[in-house]
């Protein structure tokens, strides 16, 4: 609002201007008429004109009949003796002349004019100009004030480690002498690591809240701009207000913007980048390390980042922020839930169960989620019902309740859902199946979730080949229960051809061709990687690997096929389940499984009137089979 009341007074000046200088110009206009000279001199010699003054070439006249007119004579020493012969009053004037300050206005205008459209125009280039149009070079830093950051260490969970391993930066925020008087040096940069939504930027400002120190936020392409030098000089700027504020903290959010590889791409690089990361190497590697002045940045990508900003003296600590366990899941959740009215029955510790793999962020939207549904259902406190519902939309997709499905349709996707669900309760590598549903969900018109029972950090060989089983399932069971097969089957047959792949040219999983990695080139060239592309193997290895590939996959196929014609009672029991129901759970499958009858499912809480007044594989995620893309 501020922003539009400046633009709108800046206009309105602009308008008063130029009004004023059309008025002085349309001032020195009459209404009068114009009329040619040789007109004038025969109504003079007619004897119709009654009155004329002379203003240096210009005749301003009266006729007899009271009109006025003007017109425009040239050097003629005989008009005035003309017009004295024939009666005319005549009246001499020296001819008008501007003033001072009006003609230099006037010159000088269309100067001032074009300069102050280039001033805007930059003022919207930069993003308005903070500090006035020539603040190119000064840094765009926010500072938060050491009584305005309310993040402390209590509001971080899931992180123990990284939380260890920054407190002593606290310390050294603190008192600094703890350290200095042993000769010891605090790290004089601190760079966070992990996957997105982990909580990198949390726990930087929890660092300043701590420390109670001012807190200097700045994104990495907060400093490259369309002009050469400007990135340089904003780093000059930004540390040397963090001087006048230490002790104090600057963080840089997605520091690869910035710290990319000198270097690297195709045609050379980009000259403002790589001179605002020379800066900004000078800077950290320049100030004393008693200014009390700590560099926090983040980045989920340190492989393309500069060796000369990782170097100690730089960055001289990498503190990894990865995913959660389930207790961190456990305690992420239970600090969101501060911020909801949450019902008795839910219970944080079965909510980190069944979200393996989620990110802090991913936690922070699943409360979201359910504070959402309990809301549309006009309920005053968030049950377990409504996080179970935001959790099935975040791992499988919202509901497309509106889509109209024949029954027959309806009945093949059963059985594709069913091949999945039965394959995996019958493998042991494989998941546990938590629920199924032929209700379509995202881009599937049905979806079979499995969710590991404890947090995995390594899959084994026989849990890869029981995988590659499972996504099977849907194309045996179309074979064996439909009689024709579908293009439902195309994302199972990718995700396990992938799986394949991995096994036999990455983990050596393959007993023809041993522990060796089998692969070509693949790095990016606009990483600094090699352009040319260099082939680790022979075509007749290359034909070896695609040989055990189709091996693998054609073994765990046969598997697929024999399990579901096995268990053929079941996969009908399930199907049947599923058009009944449209979606089972856990308890429904292992009724079918057991052979027992399935009950049917749970209730939901009836809504409530409205309040009143008020290279090791990581944590694998929740999967899910999709049966068809639409």
């Amino acid at each position: 609002m501020n922003n539009l009341s400046k633009n709108v007074a800046i206009w309105l000046i602009i308008a008063v201007i130029l009004m004023t200088v059309f008025n002085q110009f349309g001032a020195q206009r009459s209404a009068q008429s114009q009329i040619p000279y040789s007109q004038f001199i025969e109504e003079v010699r007619q004897q119709q004109i009654a009155k004329v003054v002379i203003e240096g070439n210009v005749l301003k006249g009266e006729r007899s009949d009271g009109q006025r007119f003007t017109s425009y004579a040239p050097s003629d020493p005989w008009m005035v003796s003309d017009l004295l012969k024939n009666g005319v009053m005549v009246e001499a004037k020296p001819e008008e002349q501007p003033s001072f300050l009006m003609s230099l206005f006037i010159s000088w205008f269309p100067m001032l004019l074009l300069i102050g459209v280039w001033i805007f125009f930059m003022r919207q280039m930069q993003g308005g100009g903070r500090g006035g149009a020539f603040s190119f070079g000064k840094s765009r830093a926010r500072l938060l004030d050491e009584n305005a950051n309310p993040v402390t260490f209590a509001d971080v969970a899931g992180c123990d480690e990284a939380k260890e391993d920054v407190a002593e930066l606290v310390d050294f925020l603190k008192d600094p002498s703890k350290f200095q008087k042993l000769g010891g040096r605090i790290p004089r940069g601190v760079l966070m690591v992990g996957p997105p939504g982990t909580g990198k930027t949390l726990l930087a400002r929890s660092i300043a809240g701590e420390a109670k120190v001012p807190f200097f936020s700045i994104s990495g392409s907060d400093f490259v701009e369309m002009f050469v030098g400007v990135g340089a000089a904003r780093v000059r700027d930004m540390f040397e207000q963090a001087k006048k504020n230490a002790p104090c903290i600057i963080f840089i959010d997605e520091i690869d913007a910035v710290g990319r590889q000198r270097g690297a791409g195709l045609g050379g690089g980009n000259d403002e980048r790589e001179q605002t990361l020379n800066q900004l190497l000078v800077e950290m590697d320049g100030f004393e390390a008693t200014t009390g002045v700590i560099v926090i940045a983040a980045t989920n990508r340190p492989d393309v980042l500069d060796p000369a900003l990782l170097r100690p003296g730089r960055f001289d600590r990498q503190v990894v922020v990865g995913l959660p366990d389930i207790r961190g899941r456990e305690q992420i959740l239970l600090v969101h839930m501060r911020k909801v009215p949450v019902a008795p029955d839910v219970r944080a510790d079965i909510l980190a169960r069944g979200t393996p793999g989620m990110s802090g962020a991913d936690l922070a939207n699943l409360v979201n989620e359910a504070a959402l549904f309990a809301a549309r259902g006009n309920k005053r406190l968030v049950d377990m019902d409504d996080f179970e519902q935001a959790k099935d939309k975040i791992l499988m997709g919202a509901e497309r309740k509106s889509m109209v499905i024949t029954p027959e349709d309806k009945k093949k996707t059963a059985y594709h859902e069913s091949g999945h669900a039965v394959i995996g309760m019958s493998l042991p590598g494989c998941d546990p199946v938590h629920k199924v549903t032929v209700i379509p969900r995202g881009r599937a018109l049905g979806v079979t979730m499995s969710l590991p029972e404890i947090d995995r950090f390594s899959l084994y060989k026989d849990q890869m080949l029981a995988q590659i089983s499972m996504l099977f399932g849907g194309r045996v069971a179309e074979e064996i229960f439909v009689g024709s097969v579908s293009t439902g089957a195309s994302n199972d047959f990718e995700r396990a051809t992938s799986i394949a792949r991995d096994m036999v040219t990455r983990y050596g999983m393959s007993e023809a061709l041993g522990p060796m990695v089998y692969g070509e080139n693949e790095g990016e060239v606009f990483l600094g990687r090699s352009v040319t592309t260099h082939k680790n193997m022979s075509e007749a290895t290359m034909q070896k690997v695609d040989a055990e590939i189709r091996r693998i996959l054609d073994e765990q196929y046969d598997v697929a096929r024999k399990i579901l014609t096995d268990n053929r009672d079941k996969v009908e029991a399930m199907t049947a389940a599923l058009l009944e129901f449209e979606t089972i759970d856990a308890e429904q499958i292992a009724d079918i499984m057991a052979g027992r009858p399935v009950r049917p499912p749970r209730p939901s809480a009836p809504p409530q009137p409205p309040a009143s007044g008020g290279d090791k594989p990581s944590a694998p995620a929740p999967t899910a089979h999709p049966a068809q893309e639409t």
